[in-house]
């Protein structure tokens, strides 16, 4: 009931979100739910996913927690560069999801050797984790060439982690033997397909070059 009660809030309040005036009361507001819903869902994802050994669970508790953790960071450094405000945190977060990215690239090469096409999901959200980790990298040792970086990361990140709450609300909800079994990725992917180019025209449009 509590991952179900966080992922709901979550949900709602990102959906609020995406369609809001970004940095009015509201947006705020409703920031600040998505923030909590999300991190009650991702942690107890977690812990269900060791319970009842599922994948599903772990992958999204795993991006859940990253990205709204990441997102919420980048958000406290506004005003200025990573590398001035950059705490121990900051480095545990990036150093884990880099472990994690090795790790779901490993496993989807693996699942992919036994003709499981559900690797396929294992290697992109490998990549995805890997590019993020090496972007705050190079952000926290003063490399970025963007000057409102801490803008641009936080609304990638947030924007990630509704993608991540969207892509478990299909995949729970979208009825057994709707897709054939070697179609299985689709709802995970579908998402991520919709958004991400969303993510990239408004980091086009608001990031400022140094």
């Amino acid at each position: 009931m509590l991952h179900i009660a966080g992922g709901s809030i979550g949900l709602l309040a990102g959906t609020i979100n995406m369609f809001r005036i970004k940095g009015d009361k509201l947006h705020k507001l409703a920031g600040d739910f998505f923030f909590y819903g999300m991190l009650i869902a991702g942690c107890s994802a977690l812990v269900m996913s060791v319970m009842h050994t599922s994948y599903f669970l772990f992958i999204t508790g795993v991006f859940t927690i990253y990205l709204v953790s990441t997102g919420k960071r980048y958000l406290s450094m506004r005003g200025s560069q990573p590398e001035a405000k950059r705490k121990p945190i900051d480095w545990v977060l990036t150093g884990c999801m880099g472990l994690f990215s090795i790790a779901f690239i490993s496993f989807g090469i693996y699942k992919l050797v036994l003709s499981n096409t559900f690797g396929i999901v294992f290697l992109v959200f490998g990549y995805l984790s890997m590019r993020m980790v090496i972007t705050d990298v190079k952000n926290y040792q003063g490399k970025s060439e963007i000057k409102n970086i801490w803008y641009v990361l936080h609304f990638q990140r947030m924007t990630g982690a509704y993608i991540a709450a969207l892509t478990a609300f299909l995949v729970v909800n979208v009825p057994q033997g709707w897709l054939p079994s070697n179609f299985n990725f689709i709802p995970w992917l579908l998402p991520g397909l919709i958004l991400i180019p969303l993510i990239y025209k408004w980091t086009t449009k608001y990031q400022i070059r140094k």
